[in-house]
């Protein structure tokens, strides 16, 4: 795995040679890859990434929109993969979404040249530091704290990820990946070689059926990332094993029905 992390990350060296050094401001990526369905970072990845970056003279952004504020078991994932961006994008899990906010976040060097009050950053809008989003965000890491979710998501990461697994024993299922609170089970047509879905099937099986199926079954969840065939889980950081287990009966129900469906 370490051998694909660094073959990874020097893909987008290669990028930045291609496309001249002088002409690529930064790199932005998620610390556990959202689109396709939550793919979180082989050993050594963003190791050789944070290198590349600083040979090159590039920003180093952490997009943590998804995976900032105990998705990951932490208040910033790039702590849970040891490394340390320029500059860290997040927003929703600020106020478990109950109050529209976003905010980025940089580091010394990148804030240099504003401290001394002779360069402006021209970044101000309407709604900028609106105070009830910011009252509300002030609450709710109050509440990560009181009520240890961190802590508890990552007590509890081991246990959700077996439990995920035993659904490897239905042919549906090909692979099942995550971190935290958040992942991906990939749905396939062929066990043994990964064979994915055809346009048609897709129609069928995710549309048509699996997204109604698992909403009807109690299950919210995303069933169709953007036409790949990937489950994805994102659930409450509050629940432990007893929640586990029901989420798994219910899509082991559920992809029992959709297999007989191919």
């Amino acid at each position: 795995l370490e051998t694909f992390g660094l073959w990874a990350a020097n893909r987008i060296e290669e990028m930045i040679l291609f496309e001249g050094p002088e002409t690529v401001a930064a790199v932005f990526l998620e610390p556990v890859q959202n689109s396709g369905g939550c793919f979180p970072p082989p050993p050594g990845y963003f190791k050789r990434v944070r290198e590349i970056c600083d040979q090159y003279d590039v920003l180093l952004v952490s997009d943590e929109v998804i995976c900032a504020f105990g998705r990951i078991g932490e208040f910033f994932a790039c702590d849970a993969y040891d490394y340390v961006p320029d500059m860290i994008t997040c927003a929703k899990g600020m106020t478990s979404g109950y109050s529209p906010i976003g905010a980025t976040i940089v580091s010394d060097r990148i804030y240099e040249p504003f401290k001394h009050g002779n360069t402006s950053f021209y970044h101000g809008y309407t709604f900028g530091g609106h105070p009830v989003s910011s009252a509300v965000a002030l609450a709710n890491l109050d509440i990560f704290e009181e009520e240890k979710l961190n802590e508890n998501v990552r007590l509890n990461s081991p246990a959700f990820r077996s439990t995920l697994e035993k659904l490897n024993d239905l042919p549906i299922v090909g692979d099942v990946r995550g971190a935290g609170y958040f992942f991906g089970i990939e749905l396939v047509k062929d066990k043994a070689t990964k064979e994915t879905f055809n346009d048609d099937e897709s129609e069928r099986l995710l549309r048509g059926f699996l997204s109604k199926a698992l909403y009807d079954a109690g299950l919210y969840c995303r069933a169709d990332d953007r036409g790949d065939p990937v489950i994805q889980l994102a659930p409450p950081l509050t629940i432990g094993q007893p929640e586990f287990d029901e989420i798994e009966q219910i899509l082991r129900n559920v992809l029992t029905e959709a297999w007989t469906r191919l």
